[in-house]
């Protein structure tokens, strides 16, 4: 994925690439999760999803894969774009922690440190990694690899 040129992606393009089906897609724009660019034409509407959109929608994909709920995904990733300003279209090697204190308990986004990490499972403490470098890896590459086709 470039940095200095935004490309945009069809509703289709864009599952394909995030690993998810044309219905969540769907359902996530329609709940404000992920809000792609929407343009009025004289035939209807066109979607399109940015890079930013991508590395939101494989965030999702993510947390649904590691067994989180999806109100629990929009929460967490909600925090992403509110307490980590800009992460989600930084570059940058960026990995946290996803730390559930109890079932009950309130959880928190934390930076990465396996220190932190240890104390947190002594703790009994749910702890799941949110390494975006590699979300950003996965997707680079099959972008790229979709653009040379």
């Amino acid at each position: 994925m470039s940095v200095t040129e935004e490309r945009f992606f069809t509703t289709k393009q864009a599952a394909q690439i995030a690993g998810c089906t044309l219905r969540q897609l769907q359902y996530w724009r329609e709940s404000g999760v992920v809000v792609p660019v929407i343009t009025e034409t004289v035939t209807g509407r066109s979607i399109y999803y940015s890079e930013g959109n991508l590395v939101e929608l494989a965030t999702m994909v993510y947390w649904l894969s590691v067994g989180f709920t999806f109100e629990v995904g929009c929460k967490v990733l909600k925090t992403l774009k509110e307490k980590y300003l800009g992460l989600l279209s930084n570059r940058e090697p960026n990995r946290l922690i996803f730390v559930k204190e109890s079932q009950a308990g309130d959880s928190k986004l934390v930076e990465f440190d396996v220190e932190k990490v240890v104390a947190a499972w002594a703790e009994g403490k749910f702890v799941v990694p949110v390494w975006l470098d590699v979300i950003y890896a996965r997707l680079r590459e099959i972008v790229n690899l979709r653009v040379r086709v």
